[in-house]
C-alpha cells in the first residue's frame, strides 16, 4: 500500500491524541492523507487495549472504525484458536510439512475474483502443522491470523477488496507467509472450494442501513441457506454470532448440526456465542443430537469453564474447571469432556432467607456465603446444573445468586461472605448500612433498578461493600451486605 512518509509521521507523532481534536486542528497538505491517518490513529488506540500485540507491532495497518469495532480481541481469538486445536486432535487429521503446505497454497479453489498469495518473509516455522483452514469472512483477520498459525493451509476469504489488502500487508509482517487471501464472496468461493478440516464463518450482523442484526437469519452471508453446503465442506465449522442472541434458538435454527454451543465472557463480559456444527448423522433424529454448552469466562485470575450437556434427557453437568492464565492454552482446552462426575438436573430452586440450607448458622444469618454466577453461565441458563455440581442451593427461582454454610471452591463466578441481610425496612436499613457511604450495587429479580436504589439508600458507588438487592422464595424484598472472597 502506497503511503506517503509524511502520512506516516504524521500518524506516529499523534497517535496518542485525541482523534477528533487532531482531524480539527490538523493542517492540510497535498502529502497528507488525512482521512487514513484518523483511521490508523483511532485504530491503534483501539489496539492498545482490545490488540496489544498487534499494537505493538511496527507498520500494522487499520481498518475503518466499524471493522475494528466487530473485529475478536485477542483473548477471543486464542480462545477460538485453543478450540480449533483441540477439535483437530479429536479427527487426528495428518501431519503436513510447511513445504506441502506452501505447494498446496499455492493452488487455486477454482474461479474467483481474484486470489492473492501473501509475500513470504522468509520466516520457516519451528514444527509442522496439520490441516486446512478456510476464514469465509476474514475481515480485520485478527481471528485468521491466530487460528492460522496452527495449520498447514490457512485461507482468508474476504469480499471487501480493502479488506483483503490490508490482510495482505500485516499477515506478511505477522510472518504469515503462506497465508492465502482471496478476495471473493463466501458462499460462491465455498461453492467450489476445496475441502477443509475447519471452515470459520461471522456473518455481518448490520442490515442495509447499518443497523444492528442479532438473529442467524438476518446476517450476512447467510448461513443457515448455506448449511448443507458448510457441513459437507468440512469436518468442523466454527459459527461466530452475537452473544445476544439465545443460544437454545440457534441450535434449533441450525436443523440438528450443532455439537457444541460456546459462551465465552472476558472478564465477565458476554462478548461471543460460538457453534460447533457437523454434518447430521442421517441415523439419529434431529431432536436426539446431543449437543455441549461451554460456559467460559477468561479473567486476570484464570479462566473460568463449566461444561453441560443438552440432549433429550435434560440439561446434566459435565465438567467444570478454572485454569491459571498461563495454563489456559491449547494442552487445557484438548481436553475433551472434563473428568468430573456427571450431575443432573434436579434442584427445584433450593434455600431461601429464613429457611437455610442446613438451618440456622448459628450467627443469626440463615447462610454465610453468596455466590453469583459468571456472564457465561448466565447466558447459558444452567442454573440447576450448577446448583447440583457444587451442593449450592439458589436463594430463590429467580434471584440466580447461590447460598451455602461452608465456603465452596472453584465456583465459575464471584464468591462472597454475607454481612448481613436487611429487609427494605427503615430501622432494618439503618442497621445493615451503619457507617456505609460507598457501595457497589447489584439488583436481581428487584423493582428498582441500581440507579433508584443507590438514590434511596444514599450511597456512593465503590469501596469494599457489596449490596445484592432481590426478592425471596416468599417474595420478600430483601437487600444482602457482603464483603467478596
Amino acid at each position: 500500500m502506497e503511503i506517503s512518509q509524511q502520512t506516516r509521521e504524521f500518524v506516529r507523532d499523534h497517535r496518542t491524541e485525541n482523534v477528533r481534536d487532531v482531524a480539527l486542528h490538523a493542517k492540510r497538505t497535498p502529502d497528507l492523507d488525512l482521512p487514513w491517518a484518523l483511521d490508523q490513529i483511532a485504530g491503534w488506540q483501539t489496539a492498545r487495549t482490545k490488540l496489544p500485540r498487534w499494537a505493538e507491532t511496527d507498520g500494522i495497518i487499520y481498518p475503518p472504525h466499524l471493522s475494528m469495532e466487530q473485529c475478536s480481541s485477542e483473548p477471543t481469538a486464542r480462545y477460538k484458536a485453543e478450540l480449533a486445536v483441540r477439535l483437530m486432535a479429536a479427527d487426528a487429521a495428518p501431519m503436513q510439512s510447511d513445504a506441502t503446505a506452501r505447494t498446496r497454497s499455492g493452488q487455486s479453489d477454482g474461479p474467483h475474483e481474484s486470489t492473492v498469495s501473501v509475500t513470504s518473509t522468509g520466516a520457516v516455522p519451528a514444527a509442522p502443522r496439520r490441516g486446512r483452514l478456510i476464514d469465509l469472512t476474514g475481515g480485520f483477520g485478527v481471528d485468521f491470523s491466530t487460528m492460522a498459525r496452527n495449520f498447514a493451509q490457512a485461507v482468508y476469504v474476504e469480499r471487501q477488496r480493502d479488506l483483503c489488502a490490508i490482510a495482505r500487508h500485516n499477515l506478511d509482517l505477522l510472518g504469515l507467509d503462506d497465508a492465502q487471501v482471496v478476495n471473493a464472496d463466501a458462499a460462491s468461493f465455498l461453492a467450489t472450494a476445496e475441502d477443509a478440516d475447519i471452515i470459520v464463518i461471522d456473518p455481518a450482523r448490520r442490515d442495509e442501513h447499518g443497523g444492528r442484526t442479532f438473529a442467524i437469519a438476518d446476517c450476512t452471508p447467510d448461513v443457515l441457506g448455506m448449511l448443507d453446503l458448510l457441513t459437507a465442506k468440512a469436518g468442523h465449522v466454527l459459527v461466530k454470532l452475537s452473544p445476544m442472541l439465545d443460544w437454545h434458538k440457534a441450535v434449533e435454527d441450525c436443523r440438528g448440526t450443532v455439537r457444541e454451543v460456546h459462551i465465552v465472557a472476558v472478564a465477565n463480559e458476554c462478548k461471543e456465542l460460538l457453534l460447533v456444527l457437523r454434518g447430521q448423522p442421517d441415523a439419529v433424529p434431529v431432536e436426539d443430537v446431543p449437543v455441549i454448552v461451554h460456559c467460559v469466562n477468561i479473567t486476570a485470575r484464570g479462566t473460568e469453564r463449566f461444561t453441560v450437556m443438552a440432549d433429550a434427557a435434560g440439561v446434566h453437568a459435565v465438567g467444570t474447571a478454572r485454569h491459571p492464565d498461563d495454563a489456559a492454552t491449547c494442552a487445557a482446552n484438548a481436553e475433551s469432556i472434563n473428568a468430573n462426575a456427571v450431575c443432573t438436573d434436579s434442584t427445584n430452586g433450593g434455600a431461601v432467607v429464613g429457611d437455610g440450607p442446613t438451618g440456622n448458622a448459628g450467627d443469626g444469618l440463615p447462610f454465610r456465603y453468596l455466590y453469583e454466577p459468571n456472564a457465561a453461565i448466565m447466558k447459558a441458563g444452567c442454573f440447576d446444573a450448577l446448583s447440583s455440581t457444587f451442593g449450592v442451593p439458589q436463594l430463590a427461582t429467580n434471584s440466580h445468586l447461590f447460598i451455602s454454610d461452608t465456603p465452596v471452591e472453584g465456583f465459575p463466578g464471584r464468591a462472597f461472605r454475607v454481612d448481613a441481610i436487611m429487609t427494605m425496612g427503615k430501622k432494618d436499613l439503618k442497621r445493615g448500612l451503619s457507617e456505609l457511604t460507598h457501595a457497589n450495587i447489584s439488583t436481581r429479580n428487584f423493582p428498582m433498578s441500581v440507579n433508584q436504589l443507590r438514590s434511596k439508600l444514599r450511597l456512593q458507588d465503590g469501596g469494599d461493600a457489596y449490596l445484592f438487592a432481590t426478592t425471596d422464595r416468599n417474595a420478600r424484598r430483601v437487600i444482602i451486605r457482603a464483603t467478596r472472597l
